[in-house]
């Protein structure tokens, strides 16, 4: 007994020399997974803390991800608080909350800004991040307006930083197959794609003058845009419909989406002529000041065509799903969403199909899912070298180009012609929407 008690007397002992000596073995676990890997490390910070912020919680708090998250920043004292309870329950410390991007972006430490502002912040928040040194993840609708998307691409090849933004579909390994077989010609020649979005959106309160809302940085939040006082129900969501001023209405807020899809499978860039039909059709007297119905066409070279078919407040279901794609072939025909596609013959037989039971958000508002923490996986390994985007900035501005000509063309109220090499507008009325005016000292320059 008393050789035992020696033993274990001089094993504590010697241990307790060890941990002394390697600072590794007397940590807490939460310390040592703050060294490990610490060289692979990516610091991030989330900027807009609204809806689609509970999508970014998975793929941070999942261990292959190696990142920490250093700041949770929100112009809404209620949006931090909120968020910081959430992801709370996935990660076992505590992130700083921010009001200010602009400190948030002066600190060294962080290496990624994810931006889900609103759309105005998208450009001006992701070029003050690479000026600033950080690669960036932004949310669409990466830009504005046209400006803006060619100076976050300017942006990101002046300061060599890896930018994404959130077309997440672009990480789908079933969409990658089918598209992969579309262009080995299983369906011929694809000549005609038609992307949609339906949902049936309620109606939105007429603005009104109100306070603003206890704990809302209301100057902070306008950012870039030109100053206008608070009404009611503006900060939240219904920004989108409220005008120009932030939002990029139906096509920037969802379009974006299936339109990506549609000219990655019809291996086109730029179109060569953009026209549209549309108007507010639902609750004529509500708040919403654009349109909520929408056709825009799309031509391309070959003859190829793109069409968007977007209907916010019906929710007839035209399609069979809220939102996806279909691609029309010489000799056959793909329907094609977030979770499934499916591939018909020329006769209209279905000759395949495949359903991955993906939990990827639809129509919801938010949303997030596996796509989601696919594509941000990607683009934290493309930083590290070891992998490469699926939806670098230079492709990803082309579709959201589309965008940006469909909100043209309804708001001058006439298709026009483009260059399809450059993009550029061949309409002189349609070139003066290229760009916004900003508020003073919050011009935009790369």
């Amino acid at each position: 007994m008393t050789s035992r008690r020696s033993f274990i007397s001089k094993t504590i002992l010697g241990g307790a020399a060890v941990a002394m000596s390697n600072p590794l073995m007397s940590m807490s676990a939460a310390s040592y997974r703050r060294i490990i890997g610490a060289n692979d490390r990516l610091n991030i910070a989330i900027a807009g803390l609204g809806r689609r912020v509970g999508a970014y919680y998975e793929p941070i708090a999942k261990k292959e991800s190696n990142v920490r998250l250093l700041y949770l920043c929100d112009v809404m004292k209620s949006q931090r608080e909120k968020a910081l309870e959430n992801v709370s329950e996935l990660i076992d410390y505590k992130p700083a909350l921010e009001n200010d991007i602009r400190k948030v972006l002066d600190d060294k430490k962080v290496d990624i800004l994810i931006n889900a502002t609103p759309d105005h912040w998208h450009a001006p928040g992701s070029v003050m991040a690479m000026k600033a040194g950080k690669h960036v993840y932004v949310e669409k609708p990466c830009s504005h307006n046209m400006n803006e998307n060619e100076l976050l691409v300017r942006a990101a090849k002046k300061y060599d930083k890896v930018v994404q933004m959130g077309n997440q579909q672009r990480s789908s390994q079933h969409t990658n197959k089918i598209i992969t077989d579309i262009h080995n010609g299983v369906i011929g020649t694809p000549y005609k794609a038609v992307a949609f979005y339906t949902n049936s959106r309620g109606e939105v309160p007429v603005q009104k003058a109100a306070p603003v809302p206890e704990g809302l940085d209301w100057d902070l939040w306008q950012g870039p845009a030109v100053r206008r006082d608070y009404t009611d129900n503006t900060w939240d969501y219904n920004w989108h419909w409220y005008g120009w001023n932030y939002g990029t209405a139906e096509a920037g807020n969802n379009a974006t989406h299936e339109l990506d899809v549609a000219r990655w499978a019809l291996g086109v860039d730029f179109p060569h002529y953009a026209e549209v039909e549309g108007a507010k059709r639902q609750f004529e007297k509500d708040g919403w000041e654009m349109y909520d119905t929408m056709l825009a066409t799309f031509k391309f070279k070959d003859d190829k065509i793109i069409q968007w078919d977007g209907k916010s407040r019906n929710g007839y279901d035209t399609y069979g799903a809220g939102r996806g794609t279909i691609i029309y072939g010489s000799e056959g025909s793909v329907f094609m969403d977030r979770t499934k596609y499916k591939l018909f013959d020329r006769t209209g037989q279905l000759v395949d199909s495949f359903d991955s039971n993906s939990n990827e958000a639809g129509t919801a508002l938010g949303g997030g899912g596996a796509l989601t923490t696919t594509h941000m996986i990607n683009f934290f390994n493309t930083i590290r070298g070891k992998d490469k985007l699926t939806a670098p900035i230079d492709d990803a501005s082309i579709s959201m180009a589309m965008v940006h000509y469909t909100n043209m063309a309804y708001r001058v109220g006439k298709g026009f012609a483009i260059d399809d090499k450059s993009g550029k507008i061949k309409d002189a009325e349609a070139m003066k929407l290229w760009g916004r005016e900003y508020a003073s000292g919050w011009e935009l320059t790369v």
